[in-house]
């Protein structure tokens, strides 16, 4: 998760906005979301993918990531021997899996304006099943900071989608086909989000329905947070307006909704709407295609009204080791990844059998 002087900002200012109070007041700007309970309709999949995730699964993803991260200098960071051995690590397990796993390559800027671009890789998966003009995407960032090996930020999201995957498989019987991206350099400012969509013709970026970002869901002190359009308080409208790099295209508050409704049902009490901060969903809501977002919480302090619903410690941070060289294994909430796991696989498990449309 990158942390630029353009998410701080937008954070602070979200940390200020007032919510009616027929939603309620919450801190961080966010919005208890009573979920609808019509936003999802569980069909097979969608019961069978949730009770066949596993977080201890999951866990061994990120032990594998710690592993890589401990032989090459700390940390799994862009452009370093460590993210390479991150990048071969996901594509043996997608490859395992039965999908063909490609790495497509994206330039990443140098330290400064003089030195060339230098070749990155993103690593994309999709099922061989489902209407390939329809594609349901989910993604996470594979990289680290430099500073530590990253595994809550973002191995967790990466090892959620690795878990998904696997239990899904590459011919399962959905409705729209399924797309795992595990995109590079998201720390520097999303570089490899950008360069994938960028590398796509507009056609083929039509063909994306929605798409829905990982990015951290283990913080040991964290909360529940979804990300995607705006509940509709008229407040809240008539002082920031609909901005779409912040709640998202058209469509962004359906993929909100049902990941709400996913995670209400693994027992999480009133999951909170957040807006988007600037992580890899940016070129994907620039390009407007609806996203939604899943995150736990990074610097910032839980609310006592947060450590009521959710459990964890008032006044401390979501997560205290993130970006730096503690976020190791033992700084995963397995808890909170159980839940989040199990809501983003019956989340995505809902929209690849969908036939609404989104845009």
């Amino acid at each position: 998760m990158s942390s630029t002087a353009r998410l701080t900002w937008l954070r602070i200012r979200l940390a200020f906005v007032g919510i009616s109070v027929t939603l309620g007041v919450v801190a961080c700007g966010s919005v208890a979301v009573q979920p609808m309970p019509t936003a999802t309709s569980d069909g097979p999949l969608v019961e069978q993918l949730t009770g066949e995730v596993s977080d201890a699964r999951a866990m061994k993803h990120l032990q594998a990531l710690q592993k890589i991260a401990d032989e090459h200098g700390g940390n799994r960071a862009a452009g370093t021997p460590g993210f390479d051995a991150s990048v071969e690590y996901v594509v043996g397990v997608l490859r395992d899996a039965g999908f063909k796993a490609s790495t497509p390559t994206f330039d990443a800027s140098g330290d400064d304006d003089e030195d060339p671009s230098v070749p990155q890789r993103n690593v994309i998966a999709q099922t061989r099943t489902g209407d390939a003009d329809h594609v349901v995407m989910i993604g996470a960032h594979l990289d680290s900071v430099e500073d530590g090996p990253g595994i809550v930020d973002n191995g967790s999201g990466v090892a959620s989608l690795l878990e998904i995957a696997t239990q899904l498989g590459a011919d399962p019987s959905v409705q729209n086909t399924v797309r795992f991206a595990f995109f590079g350099d998201e720390e520097n400012g999303a570089v490899g989000s950008n360069g994938y969509l960028e590398g796509l013709s507009a056609n083929d970026r039509k063909k994306i329905k929605l798409y829905l970002n990982v990015d951290m869901v283990a913080s040991p002190n964290g909360g529940y947070f979804v990300q995607g359009g705006k509940p509709g308080s008229w407040w809240r409208r008539l002082r920031w307006g609909s901005d779409p790099e912040t709640v998202g295209p058209a469509g962004s508050a359906t993929i909100g909704r049902v990941l709400a409704d996913q995670l209400s049902k693994t027992g999480v009490t009133t999951p909170e709407m957040i807006e988007f901060v600037g992580d890899d969903e940016s070129p994907f809501i620039e390009a407007r295609i609806p996203v939604g977002g899943a995150e736990s919480g990074d610097e910032e302090e839980k609310t006592t009204q947060q450590a009521k619903a959710w459990g964890g410690q008032a006044g401390k941070p979501y997560d205290p080791c993130y970006h730096e060289a503690c976020d190791r294994v033992d700084n995963v909430n397995r808890d909170l990844l159980n839940h989040y796991l199990r809501a983003l696989a019956g989340a995505l498990a809902h929209f690849a059998t969908s036939t609404a449309e989104l845009r």
